[in-house]
């Protein structure tokens, strides 16, 4: 027998051949055709094995902002003052635990010989700040937004459950609004006078007025001033945690840290394992003193 006799035979020689070959023939288009259809529907599977694509998952996320619980507040309306309980929050920092000499509230002990001194001088000292011999009270409890009324309410209600009896602090009724009542002064004879019919001047005058401290720096010593004026009062004596300031080896860690997280600290307040930092000291002072500051301590301390 020939070659090419043998070039033209099947490879299927028997039925279980022929059997197999058909059964494949059928099988494997339909498998790839299923791998096929799985691999495109995987793709569109975003977050598969969550819930995040359910149709209540859905509508959470693109739900309005009004929904979210904020509640909105005009900002031109009166201040709305919170009450004792609610600014107790912020004094709870010290006060629940006896931090930095603070008796603690209930404590009619600790309390007794405060109370003894009276309401007008427990919230004076609330208010402007006290420094004692065993700690140290910041000015408003460290935040500078607080209302004296709303301090006052706070110092109620800490006393009142520490042996107290004293009475809820009035509220002034709001006076009348002076732009009612008075007129514009005169703009004096060296003021820039805006063209009517130049906007971008009348503009950029207003922003001036508005913004009377724009471009202006802190000065040098701004962060000695603030220093001598509220940082001292912790930094000095090294209470509440606080690093000495020229003290090279309490500040060595603190300085590593960096100087974007001394900010933070500064400005924000902190509370870490050994004491408290309200926010600014418990001062008044713009972001820019309060760098200035901390750049002062750092640079006396390395």
């Amino acid at each position: 027998m020939s070659d090419a006799h043998n070039e033209h035979e099947s490879v299927i020689k028997t039925p279980k051949q022929l059997i197999a070959a058909i059964a494949a023939s059928f099988l494997i288009p339909i498998i790839a055709i299923v791998l096929l259809v799985e691999y495109v529907a995987g793709n569109s599977k975003v977050g598969a094995g969550s819930d995040g694509q359910t149709e209540d998952a859905i509508v959470a996320r693109i739900q309005p902002v009004a929904d979210q619980g904020f509640t909105l507040r005009d900002a031109n309306a009166p201040k709305q003052l919170m009450s004792g309980a609610e600014v107790y929050k912020t004094c709870a920092a010290c006060h629940d635990a006896g931090l930095a000499g603070a008796p603690k509230t209930g404590d009619a002990g600790a309390w007794s010989a405060r109370i003894a001194k009276g309401y007008d001088a427990l919230v004076s000292n609330a208010i402007n700040g006290f420094q004692g011999k065993a700690g140290l009270m910041p000015a408003k409890g460290g935040n500078p937004d607080f209302d004296d009324i709303e301090v006052a309410r706070a110092v109620v209600f800490m006393a009142n459950q520490s042996g107290a009896k004293f009475k809820e602090p009035e509220v002034k009724a709001p006076a009348a609004a002076a732009s009612a009542t008075t007129s514009v002064e005169p703009q004096s004879a060296g003021a820039p006078v805006a063209s009517a019919t130049d906007p971008l001047a009348a503009s950029t005058q207003v922003e001036k007025a508005l913004t009377p401290n724009a471009g202006q720096k802190v000065s040098a010593d701004a962060g000695k001033k603030l220093y001598d004026t509220a940082c001292q009062v912790c930094h000095t004596p090294g209470i509440a945690g606080a690093p000495k300031f020229g003290d090279k080896a309490a500040w060595a860690e603190r300085i590593k840290q960096g100087d974007k997280v001394l900010y933070e600290h500064a400005i924000k307040g902190f509370q870490g394992k050994a004491g408290f930092m309200p926010p600014k000291g418990g001062s008044s002072a713009s972001d820019e003193e309060v760098k200035a500051a901390v750049d002062y301590m750092t640079a006396a301390s390395k």
